[in-house]
């Protein structure tokens, strides 16, 4: 490591020394964004080196590429048609720049002959974004009063525009100024070839671009293109592109970027064998995304997308299954004929990124008859995807909410879920290597298989922790309606959260209808507490669901689901001790004859709900939307 740090100061050294010798004119103007600010894993250097290489072969051959590469997807381009060596200086002079925004996972560079960006994310496509901008500048301050040149100006930026939209993309303009000899505007316009709409962002880039007048000189970089116009001639009469005679790269320059290159693949090597010492250091993050995503890399888990594209006929409608917070479901059939459910998970910050990893190393992680089973995944397409066993009958929200529907669940199947969601509960808590708790337990992300069996699923929020913690701190998320009290007030994370959402889900299978939905005028409170009311009355029969006695007689099913109801008002108590564990839990549900305890009042949360509705345009529990929150969009009271 010391060996590295001193190559690479001696190589910095050089180009500083080179670069006074020179006597160099200055570098092209230049306009750095480093987008992310979330910072790259161990891995992600070598990723980044290995792409920008394949791409100066492109550069070489056509002045234009894009290569993506496990987590890096980057784009770069020339404009017009320079001539091919100015391309691969410019490309150069980028390479040596755009480093500097690491470890961060996104950064885009603006040069005078070329683009270059970088994410961790598929952009290809995009056109306008939050970083557009124009920059302005002054060669000329005559300009302030000249009305004719910036009609003129503005001639020429909206030709160049319409030329541009129209013919390959690129387009240059030079426009005279009316009764005026050797005197013009030079305008050049430009989208990136991946573009879907180039002709909204340059209408876009040209009225900011515009902006900068009576100013003579004005650049408009944008998400999807790039703008300039000038008084001054930096059109190149010879390649019909862009002029580098002046301030252009002397020989002293050309050595100085060769030079930084080297450097730059140094710097970038430096960073990558310095955050992964780091991380072997540290011992910790056994669920590390990062981590996780190497390993996976090369693991039988690995799926290419094009085969999963392929199953689910390029992500049919018709094949969709559901829609949640994080993305969509869609059948597939595999080549070997196994029907799977592929989980599509549209994300483009490295929160998203690092919620797939944390649920492949979980799920991949346990097994049990309860726990939706993991077949593999895929991250090397512009999605991420996840693989699961298909459980044809969906998920119980679609049941237990449906006056139709609901017929199918008597009250023997409902009870069989409940245990088995119980179990499946159980086992993440106290069974499994680590304590696992999935912190979004509700209807929704219960599945059942063509037995009717509960099998848990959706455990991209989920969090493991060691024994001999007492609770973690986290970010809170989850669904409105389903979250324990104390961790929206204080985000401690316990398993009497997981506890907390079981018991609301006892209570819902039930009364068939959801705790908490803001914009049902029915409910004059939440679920929870309405059962408390009538539980302190003896009337909690009244709220029993209709379909429970369809296919039942006797006092039997009563009294079974009146002890459910009961074991979900201990599950919801408001002090997290006194609810019990899912272990005991699951003895109150089974064992008929054993005396429960009378609970205490359960945390009345439902004024508290409206207000996050109101405030924030979720609705609580809705399977639909899925609802996630975290601790930026709302601060509880």
């Amino acid at each position: 490591m010391k060996e590295l740090k001193h190559l690479f100061q001696r190589c910095i050294l050089l180009a500083c020394i080179l670069l006074l010798v020179s006597h160099c004119d200055g570098d092209p103007t230049s306009v750095l964004i480093c987008e992310n600010n979330s910072t790259s894993p161990a891995f992600y250097i070598p990723n980044f080196v290995a792409v920008f290489e394949n791409i100066s072969y492109q550069i070489t051959s056509r002045g234009w590429g894009i290569y993506t590469n496990d987590f890096t997807y980057a784009l770069a381009q020339c404009y017009g048609d320079i001539s091919g060596q100015d391309c691969l200086f410019c490309y150069a002079e980028a390479r040596t720049r755009l480093p500097r925004c690491l470890p961060r996972v996104g950064g885009r560079i603006f040069l005078d002959s070329c683009f270059v960006r970088y994410e961790n994310y598929s952009f290809f496509q995009e056109a306008l974004g939050a970083d557009d901008r124009h920059v302005c500048g002054n060669t000329n301050s005559t300009r302030k009063d000249d009305s004719v040149f910036q009609e003129t100006a503005r001639r020429a930026v909206m030709q160049a525009v319409s030329n541009a939209s129209s013919n390959n993309d690129f387009a240059k303009v030079e426009l005279p100024v009316s009764g005026r000899n050797n005197e013009s505007v030079y305008v050049v316009a430009n989208c990136w070839k991946t573009v879907a709409n180039c002709g909204a962002c340059l209408r876009n880039a040209s009225w900011s671009l515009l902006q900068c007048l009576p100013w003579s000189e004005g650049r408009a970089l944008y998400t999807g293109c790039f703008i300039r116009y000038s008084d001054t001639n930096f059109l190149d009469s010879t390649h019909g592109g862009l002029n580098t005679t002046n301030g252009g790269l002397s020989r002293g320059k050309v050595i100085i970027i060769v030079v930084a290159v080297v450097c730059s693949v140094i710097l970038s090597t430096v960073i990558g064998l310095y955050i992964k010492r780091k991380r072997i250091d540290n011992r910790k993050a056994p669920n590390d995304a990062q981590k996780l995503a190497k390993i996976l890399w090369d693991s039988s888990l690995n799926f290419k997308y094009s085969i999963l594209e392929k199953a689910t006929g390029s992500f049919d409608e018709a094949n969709k299954l559901g829609q949640g917070g994080f993305g969509s479901v869609y059948k597939g059939v595999l080549l070997d004929g196994r029907e799977v459910a592929v989980k599509k998970l549209l994300f483009n910050n490295i929160k998203r990124a690092q919620d797939f990893y944390n649920e492949v190393n979980i799920i991949s992680s346990v097994e049990h008859k309860n726990l939706v089973k993991l077949l593999g995944c895929s991250f090397s397409g512009p999605e991420s995807l996840l693989v699961y066993e298909l459980l044809p009958n969906k998920s119980l929200d679609q049941f237990i909410f449906d006056p139709e529907k609901g017929k199918i669940l008597n009250w023997n199947k409902r009870f069989n879920i409940i245990t088995g969601i119980a179990e499946g509960l159980i086992y993440l808590h106290e069974n499994s290597r680590k304590r696992i708790i999935h912190r979004d337990i509700k209807a929704s992300n219960i599945l059942l298989d063509s037995r009717l069996h509960a099998k848990i699923a959706d455990f991209g929020l989920a969090r493991s922790f060691q024994a001999d913690k007492s609770h973690i701190s986290t970010a809170i998320a989850g669904t409105l309606g389903y979250m324990a009290p104390e961790y929206v007030a204080r985000g401690q994370l316990t398993e009497k959260a997981d506890v907390y959402s079981f018991g609301v889900l006892l209570l819902e299978i039930v009364a068939g209808r959801q705790n908490n939905k803001c914009t049902a005028p029915e409910y004059s409170g939440n679920l929870v507490n309405i059962v408390w009311v009538h539980f302190q009355q003896g009337s909690v029969e009244e709220l029993f669901d209709p379909n429970l006695m369809l296919h039942n007689c006797g006092n039997s099913v009563r009294s079974e689901a009146s002890r459910v109801v009961h074991v979900g008002l201990l599950c919801t108590q408001e002090i997290p001790s006194r609810r019990p564990y899912m272990s005991k839990a699951l003895e109150m549900l089974m064992k008929k004859d054993e005396h429960l305890p009378t609970p205490t009042k359960p945390a009345f949360t439902y004024e508290k709900s409206i207000e996050l509705c109101e405030a924030t345009g979720l609705r609580g529990g809705d399977g639909a939307t899925n609802a996630t929150i975290s601790q930026s969009s709302f601060y509880p009271r």
